[in-house]
């Protein structure tokens, strides 16, 4: 696969990968199919093979040294194909003082049965994990970044005033999705690449080495969808799915179902923020599960730009979605984690907390219209006065409005989402 680097739209993995290349003697991007992994990769890399392609799988089955003929980095593009590659490249890593030789990119995980089998190590020490997520809005420019969190965090923001982005512009972003090769798609027709992700999972790989059932899966993608951004217990789940006359035998199964989902990095789960809360046994312990990106969500409900601005109830959890995929991409850059919190005596929620290599921390809260920042300020305020430690900031995305601004009798920051970098 040829690629013209001038070409490459940078992104902001492009650091990490750059930083761990400088530290490892490989490194392994993981992240679900079509979200740029392999363009990253070469645009780092001085060689490349592909493991997708049948001629070159063959070879490597018959003799791995064949794949480590090639000039550093080189890039192993979809090594789970080969298992033993992984091993292989460990060995190598021992071998050669060097570092940043190798660089390893796949979409799916491998199953703990097929690790037991194939994998003797971890590769700790030796090859760098790097987490890789589709585009966010300033990659691909619909974010000025005109707020940064670093900013925030550092007390250097400025109010400004930021042009007003429309709803329709919002339900777009979360239709097409970050999928670089979506981002030139006539806009009509932005929902056609995320509906064929779902149908190429559903028709193949979603199979391994047990047989699932994909009209029971398709049910689970639905249910999923219906309870984006919520935090469905996976009885709601289950019942959610009986009600469409599909039924999951037992939990066991969901768990398989929804374990292969997590492996094909077709969903997530953001853990919930319990340090400094003074009564941390209330704290909900409930992950918050979301599709890596919500136009997965969409492709499974069959939702379009109009649908969606026309259900402004569902709209608010899809730009929930969004943001959360955007913060997550962000907090990566910096270091950081996302979670979520949920007090389960009060019912205090707040939707993310921000949490820097430092320790400290940051409260944010998601709402689309401006018309519900002042329940939003009410939420943060009450999560800040039950907290040992306060948060170092507080912000509150909102959806569309035409300035930046620090409220001067609490200190919330309010950020138009499409102003928002790192």
């Amino acid at each position: 696969m040829a690629m013209q680097k001038e070409k490459y739209i940078p992104r902001l993995v492009d650091k990490k990968i750059k930083d761990y290349l400088e530290v490892f003697g490989a490194i392994s991007i993981e992240g679900p199919k079509w979200c740029g992994k392999t363009w990253s990769a070469l645009a780092h890399a001085n060689s490349a093979v592909f493991l997708d392609d049948e001629e070159t799988k063959a070879k490597a089955l018959l003799n791995l040294e064949y794949i480590f003929l090639n000039k550093f980095p080189l890039l192993i593009d979809e090594w789970n194909m080969v298992p033993k590659i992984w091993d292989a490249v460990r060995h190598k890593c021992d071998e050669i003082a060097t570092k940043g030789n190798y660089i390893l990119t796949c979409s799916t995980k491998l199953s703990s049965e097929e690790e037991k089998k194939t994998i003797t190590h971890s590769g700790a020490g030796r090859i760098g994990k790097i987490k890789m997520m589709p585009m966010s809005l300033y990659e691909s420019g619909e974010s000025t970044g005109e707020v940064s969190i670093e900013a925030m965090f550092n007390n250097t923001q400025k109010n400004v005033k930021v042009s007003k982005t429309s709803l329709e512009d919002l339900a777009y972003y979360i239709v097409r999705g970050g999928w670089p090769s979506n981002l030139l798609t006539p806009r009509e027709k932005s929902g056609i690449l995320p509906r064929s992700y779902l149908e190429a999972i559903l028709a193949k790989d979603i199979q391994d080495d047990k047989k699932r059932d994909a009209s029971k899966m398709l049910m689970l993608l639905k249910s999923l969808a219906r309870n984006e951004s919520t935090f469905a217990s996976k009885e709601t789940i289950l019942k959610d799915i009986a009600e469409e006359d599909v039924t999951i035998e037992s939990r066991i199964t969901l768990d398989d179902y929804l374990d292969v989902l997590q492996r094909l990095n077709i969903i997530l789960s953001d853990s919930s923020y319990s340090d400094n809360y003074r009564s941390p046994k209330r704290i909900g312990k409930m992950a918050k599960r979301h599709f890596v990106d919500p136009s997965l969500a969409c492709a499974a409900l069959n939702l379009t730009e109009g649908k969606i601005v026309n259900d402004l109830k569902t709209f608010g959890f899809l730009f929930e979605s969004l943001v959360e995929r955007d913060l997550r991409i962000y907090m990566d850059y910096l270091d950081g984690n996302l979670y979520h919190f949920r007090d389960n005596v009060t019912g205090l929620e707040v939707d993310s907390i921000l949490e820097f290599a430092d320790g400290e921390y940051a409260a944010v809260e998601i709402k689309l219209g401006f018309n519900q920042v002042e329940e939003a300020k009410k939420n943060l305020l009450s999560l800040a006065n039950n907290m040992n430690k306060q948060p170092k900031f507080m912000c509150i995305i909102v959806g569309y409005l035409d300035f930046v601004v620090r409220d001067e009798e609490t200190g919330i920051y309010i950020v138009p989402f499409t102003s928002l970098k790192p």
